[in-house]
């Protein structure tokens, strides 16, 4: 059984490209790179089977473990990055997956579970603009999707706060909730996938046995990862003022209301004492043996409202 192999080019000395059709076909070239799914039972024999890997990189390509790190094994780096996933008629999802990584210095292999982003756009800068000519712009091209595509999501995240907060200040309808928060998952996710990203790198700089040929890609993509980083809680800061704002208007409004509510209480509970008193079923009551009883306690009422009216003017309780 073969591997399953989704895609697989050899590149020449002079950057040209040739596709392989399988992943044991004679090279064409000084670097092949392949790109291969790790559902595929075929895949995970063949990885093992492998003369071209060391056992560390192997297990750390075949490991159910998902968490990002990278190890470096003689001449060879394995890495573990995560990246958002795609579905067939969607480019964008928010689930993120797995992208195994092997890197020799004749060899780029990457595997995945599911379909990722940077894979379909590293495949198309190379159709665009050429190959690769050895592991450390292979690397670079690769890590550089990972973050073009991160980098297309935090903008379209920043239009999104940028557009609730011009309508909020023009007076529009405030931002729902549920919306901002739905931004705020996101860049909270976006935020710790490069966080942990950028520790791998981080830590494959400081490490003595990482290939001289890499260290400056390394340090490169670190640098990268902290700048795209740096943009991510940028937004996060403008989203969070946006909420704070929000919320200081929906209080003031409650507080508005609440007042409203206790002034029309304080100038109804006059009136209502008065026509409580005037209904109370007893003897002796004044006005019930006059023609203009009604009138009078009406006017009762509506004099003691003017009166609490008045003395809560005085006391400087009603603002304009």
């Amino acid at each position: 059984m073969g591997p399953g192999l989704i895609w697989g080019l050899d590149f020449s000395a002079d950057g040209g490209a040739t596709s392989v059709a399988r992943c044991d076909a004679e090279r064409a070239g000084p670097f092949r790179w392949l790109h291969l799914n790790l559902a595929d039972y075929g895949t995970r024999q063949w990885i093992t089977g492998s003369d071209a890997l060391s056992p560390q990189i192997k297990e750390l390509l075949l490991s159910p473990d998902t968490h990002q790190r990278a190890l470096v094994d003689g001449n060879s780096v394995g890495c573990v990055l995560h990246d958002f996933e795609r579905d067939f008629d969607v480019a964008d999802t928010d689930r993120v997956g797995a992208l195994r990584i092997a890197l020799t210095p004749s060899l780029m292999l990457t595997t995945r579970l599911h379909p990722l982003r940077s894979a379909d756009i590293a495949r198309s800068r190379l159709e665009r603009d050429g190959g690769v000519n050895g592991p450390a712009q292979a690397l670079d091209l690769l890590v550089g999707a990972i973050t073009t595509n991160i980098a297309d999501i935090a903008r379209a995240l920043s239009h999104d706060v940028q557009t609730a907060e011009d309508a909020f200040l023009d007076g529009h309808h405030a931002p729902e909730p549920r919306d901002l928060l739905r931004i705020r998952r996101r860049l909270g996710q976006i935020h710790r996938l490069l966080t942990d990203m950028r520790g791998v790198f981080q830590r494959l700089e400081q490490d003595e046995e990482l290939p001289a040929r890499l260290l400056p890609t390394v340090e490169k993509l670190a640098q990268r990862l902290q700048s795209i980083d740096g943009d991510i809680l940028s937004v996060q800061g403008q989203l969070r003022l946006l909420r704070d704002e929000v919320d200081i208007q929906a209080a003031q409004r409650t507080n508005q209301n609440l007042y409203i509510l206790s002034i029309i209480t304080a100038l109804m509970l006059p009136a209502t004492l008065v026509t409580g008193l005037f209904g109370m079923n007893t003897g002796g009551l004044p006005l019930t043996q006059g023609p203009h009883g009604t009138l009078v306690a009406t006017m009762t009422a509506a004099g003691a409202a003017g009166v609490t009216y008045w003395l809560l003017r005085w006391m400087g309780f009603m603002r304009r």
